[in-house]
């Protein structure tokens, strides 16, 4: 069975552009997403960085929820140990209650930022080591009211919003496991451990009252274009916001350029591409082919599409190519 495709948007800001029209830009991608049958469209916590827009990620999830009819909307990720579960119980409550099947909490234990913002944040950085349990207590709130219960989340109770546990590394891969929940690998910026993590889900999964089998997503960056060689020029612009981010000078999404070579150091591009291993740039031929080949060795149940492209109509078409070519196979 080919798995289906989803989205995975940071709502960048670009070179020249406000964090306005790159919430804009969101909605209107998402639009474009749904017409093209994509599963879902999630938004990513990040925080204190210029180039991303999505930092209150629930009001954005609202957002874009409200501007769309069908495809489902939801975060990759909510970074819990920010957050108390309730409060978090408590947005998705009210998120599933205006958009009644249609919302994935998505949850991962990393902060989405530096120390220095963790702090301001104002959240001890120990409560990462809290997230097993954290997890627990917000299933619980969304979950049926309990004889006794004295705290429940108001919306949020019974609405039984499905989670999924983020992970770059085994951690996620066995806490999805042991309470029987969906598991999405970061590969798209975090290779290393995939295939670890992959069999350790799979072979200790246990089923749960949201799902009796595993069930793996795996984050691929997908530059389709009419071309190999636009596509490869459009993937500069992911290729230099790595490179910026090793230099401690990460920002606005840049603009692509004729010859990343120049840009960065071969330090950097070694760096780069190891992180983007797993990235698929190029014609619809080269795209099909690519992600058939990331399919076959991985066995995801679901590939969760990043297309970090400067230029908004360029992304949507690039969108637009890999719905096509896959759902041609």
């Amino acid at each position: 069975m080919t798995p289906p495709l989803s989205v995975l948007d940071l709502a960048p800001v670009t070179a020249g552009s406000t964090p306005r029209e790159a919430l804009l830009n969101s909605l209107d991608l998402a639009r474009h997403a749904e017409k093209l049958g994509y599963l879902r469209y999630w938004v990513a916590e990040h925080h204190n960085m210029a180039g991303i827009a999505s930092a209150a990620t629930a009001v954005v999830i609202g957002h874009i929820a409200g501007g769309t009819e069908r495809i489902r909307v939801g975060s990759g990720g909510i970074m819990l140990p920010n957050h108390s579960p309730l409060v978090i119980a408590e947005q998705f409550g009210t998120l599933a209650e205006l958009y009644p099947g249609r919302i994935d909490l998505g949850l991962g234990r990393a902060p989405g930022t530096d120390q220095l913002t963790v702090r301001a944040l104002r959240r001890d950085p120990a409560r990462a080591a809290e997230f097993p349990q954290d997890v627990q207590e917000l299933q619980a709130l969304l979950g049926p009211l309990q004889p006794g219960q004295r705290v429940q989340a108001v919306p949020g109770t019974g609405t039984e919003v499905p989670l999924w546990i983020l992970g770059s590394s085994t951690f996620g891969a066995q806490l999805a496991a042991l309470l029987g929940l969906p598991y999405a690998f970061a590969s798209h910026f975090a290779p290393d451990d995939l295939m670890p993590a992959l069999d350790t889900y799979r072979n200790t999964f246990r089923p749960s009252a949201q799902l009796d089998r595993p069930r793996a997503m795996i984050g691929l960056n997908v530059v389709a274009a009419d071309t190999d060689a636009e596509a490869r020029r459009l993937f500069t612009s992911q290729q230099q916001a790595f490179a910026n981010l090793f230099r401690g000078t990460p920002g606005l999404y840049q603009p692509p350029i004729d010859d990343i070579e120049a840009f960065w150091t071969p330090a950097e591009k070694a760096q780069a591409s190891r992180m983007l291993a797993y990235s698929v740039v190029g014609g619809p031929e080269t795209v099909r082919d690519g992600i058939a080949q990331v399919v076959e060795q991985t066995d995801a149940d679901e590939l969760m599409v990043v297309a970090a492209i400067y230029d908004h109509e360029a992304r949507k078409r690039s969108y637009e190519i890999t719905s096509e070519v896959w759902a041609s196979q």
